[in-house]
């Protein structure tokens, strides 16, 4: 009885050493790529953060410039 709560203390802290470990790689994988662009942006986040909206472009309009620079506009 007493070596199952051994087992069952040490497979508790491993997992939780697991999750700790996967937080801090996932922590510094984003810090080494830098910050994470969205896929699209709103009109408002293109033209806050200096970008103009260019239309001309066949699907879906694009944000020319800026922080957002060739991301698409939603």
């Amino acid at each position: 009885m007493r070596i199952r709560r051994i087992l069952a203390a040490v497979f508790a802290t491993a997992a939780l050493a697991g999750l700790g470990l996967t937080g801090a790689a996932t922590a510094a994988t984003a810090t080494a790529t830098g910050s994470v662009t969205p896929a699209s942006v709103t009109p408002g986040e293109c033209t806050d953060n200096g970008g103009t909206i260019d239309r001309s472009t066949p699907v879906l309009p694009t944000c020319r410039g800026g922080m957002y620079d060739g991301q698409t506009v939603d």
